[in-house]
């Protein structure tokens, strides 16, 4: 066996309005599983997920409501290509309403990330296959909350029903 690894980059392909949740499990089950979770946390929602199958079938697994968004999570996991690796894509709700019931999915080992935002994946490839080292999520910070921005966020938080006034 050698002991050659490389690491790539991959770009999470989505629109603006879309939000991923990128995470690790074990178990084929887990696209019924995920399924089931996601409609029964947020009812007539959107999305499409995928998973990537760790055993010699190796195939891309895919489920959804959405043929769209269930196309775009199958070409994402077969772009980032991590056994156990899976990929939620979905829109017109918040990640935050399905995170808790997706990581309460007894298969579900990490989750690495629930975001809106442009998401890169830095994968490590050897002679064995791929796994995901961690992930860059959106823009990194160019200066200090001020007081203004304090205003700015607790208010914001307020209108989305997180903080009351």
């Amino acid at each position: 066996m050698a002991d050659d690894i490389s690491f790539r980059m991959i770009a999470i392909k989505k629109t603006d309005e879309v939000h991923v949740v990128l995470g690790h499990s074990h178990c084929i089950r887990t696209v019924e599983d995920l399924y089931q979770a996601v409609t029964r946390s947020v009812p007539g929602v959107r999305f499409g997920l995928a998973f990537c199958e760790a055993s010699k079938g190796g195939l891309v697994r895919g489920e959804g409501t959405d043929e769209e968004l269930k196309a775009l999570a199958r070409e994402n996991a077969l772009a980032i290509g991590a056994g156990h690796s899976f990929i939620l894509l979905h829109q017109d709700f918040s990640s935050l309403s399905v995170l808790t019931a997706v990581k309460n999915i007894p298969e579900v080992c990490t989750v690495y990330c629930a975001t809106a935002k442009p998401v890169e994946v830095i994968i490590a490839e050897t002679g064995q296959g791929r796994g995901i080292m961690g992930i860059i999520d959106g823009v990194s910070p160019r200066d200090m909350e001020g007081p203004d921005d304090v205003q700015e966020r607790l208010e914001r938080l307020s209108r989305l029903g997180y903080k009351g006034e």
